[in-house]
């Protein structure tokens, strides 16, 4: 955890950074809000702000969206003024911390930002090994490739993997290469000099020269296009970065990790990915099992989150009845460790009785889950479903069907374009442009609903 403070270091200011240190932040300090983005600019990463509300917090936060710097904010105070924090949480702060600083407070907000509330759950004999793999290679300097489903953990894993390496006390950096858009992500990974480009007023120090001595996670990784994997290949291999605009090459120290919920393989084949890439990238692959390939993990995850969801509303955390286990076990969890987390927020917030029962656990569409038994149930289910779907499909074009299956999919996932192209199996760049072509043709593309993000 990084914490950057901004504001004069007075003592109840330095009383909430000797707390923060205690619980293992590793703190530094400016005084200003230029100072800040300053800061940040030029690669002193913060995974926190704490801000003091006497300052600008809205200009600072316009200043790090512009730069595409994306830190929480957390604003403090003495004396606390009500107005004064409420104006800090409209202009954007996640939080207000009176000072003096209450340690259980600081602890709070550190662990609600850091990734200390995601530990690694591992009681399935299948996800053990490939535990056990992670393990044996993070002190390595070898590359590493996460593969699974998407929800099913490939960045807790390669956290973990991180936290054991010999890096660990370096910077650990995520960024996700299908959430920024395909001309920034370029600036993004490598930075960029003042006047690089229309909006470069100064120099912006990119992911690598952040993560230098540490870890960098490109997340999701077939996202790239193939321009930029040919300079990621070279910075790979030779160590060193060109910012765009930039004269002279940067020397880096990094150890790369990336996930993908696609075959890479097949990605190669079809030419939407470089082969020579993806062998430096695939020194070790760790292949994630799916939650339902993974029973044993069911149970002890559902009571993690339970305990998890139920101190964070200020609810007693109550057992699963057996019921609700038995239906937590029969179900395939398509959405994987994401959909049991959702699922069991849900549950403690339903729950009624001393016990949470199968009727608190529901599905995103609001429906129970379904009874544990019989096999034949289901079979009879899929098969009837099937039926209907080909009878629905017959004299239609292939174009047709296509259009129909991803609009269908598209209104499934809430109008979020990432989830569907996952279940999909095709890129997100790729369905982009289906969508485009559709809403040309004058045809309805769901738009994203309430609470859904587009991305």
């Amino acid at each position: 955890m990084r914490l950057l403070v901004v504001g004069q270091l007075n003592g109840q200011m330095a009383s909430a950074v000797k707390m923060a240190m205690s619980q293992g932040a590793k703190v530094s300090h400016v005084e200003t809000i230029a100072a800040a983005t300053h800061a940040l600019r030029a690669g002193q990463g913060a995974d926190l702000l704490l801000v003091d509300y006497n300052l600008d917090i809205g200009a600072l936060i316009a200043a790090n969206e512009a730069e595409r710097i994306r830190a929480p904010v957390v604003a403090c105070g003495v004396d606390p003024d009500a107005r004064k924090a409420a104006d800090a949480i409209r202009a954007g702060a996640k939080e207000f911390i009176p000072l003096p600083p209450d340690a259980e407070m600081i602890a709070a907000v550190l662990a609600a930002v850091s990734d200390d509330n995601r530990p690694m759950i591992a009681e399935d004999v299948a996800m053990r090994a490939v535990i056990a793999m992670a393990e044996q290679v993070a002190p390595s300097e070898a590359s590493i490739l996460i593969t699974g489903e998407s929800g099913s953990g490939k960045e807790i894993v390669a956290r973990h993997v991180h936290q054991k390496s010999r890096r660990s006390g370096k910077p650990f950096i995520s960024v996700n290469c299908a959430a920024i858009p395909e001309n920034l992500l370029e600036s993004e990974l490598f930075g960029h000099e003042k006047g690089a480009f229309t909006g470069a007023l100064a120099r912006r120090i990119g992911k690598f020269e952040e993560a230098n001595g540490g870890t960098l996670l490109l997340d999701e990784i077939s996202e790239m296009d193939a321009r930029l994997q040919a300079k990621l290949l070279r910075a790979i291999q030779e160590r060193e970065i060109d910012r765009v605009g930039g004269s002279q090459p940067v020397k880096v120290d990094i150890r790369i990790l990336a996930t993908s919920n696609r075959d890479l393989a097949q990605a190669v084949r079809e030419g939407a990915f470089r082969e020579d890439l993806l062998y430096r990238l695939n020194v070790v692959n760790l292949r994630l099992p799916p939650l339902r390939e993974r029973p044993g993990d069911v149970l002890p995850m559902a009571e993690f989150f339970i305990r998890k969801y139920a101190a964070a509303n200020g609810v007693p955390a109550k057992a699963l009845s057996a019921e609700a286990q038995r239906r937590l076990l029969a179900h395939r969890w398509p959405g994987n460790v994401r959909e049991l987390e959702n699922a069991m927020h849900r549950a403690v917030l339903l729950a009624n009785g001393p016990e949470i029962d199968e009727s608190a656990i529901r599905l995103p569409d609001g429906q129970p889950l379904g009874p544990a038994d019989p096999a034949a149930r289901t079979a009879q289910a899929a098969a009837t479903a099937a039926e209907a779907v080909s009878r629905g499909f017959v004299g239609q074009t292939v174009a047709a069907m296509e259009q129909q299956l991803i609009i269908d999919t598209l209104e499934h996932c809430l109008g979020n374009r990432t989830h569907a192209a996952n279940i999909l199996g095709i890129s997100i760049r790729t369905l982009r442009n289906k969508l485009k072509e559709y809403s040309e043709a004058g045809v309805n593309v769901p738009a994203p609903q309430m609470g859904a993000s587009a991305a």
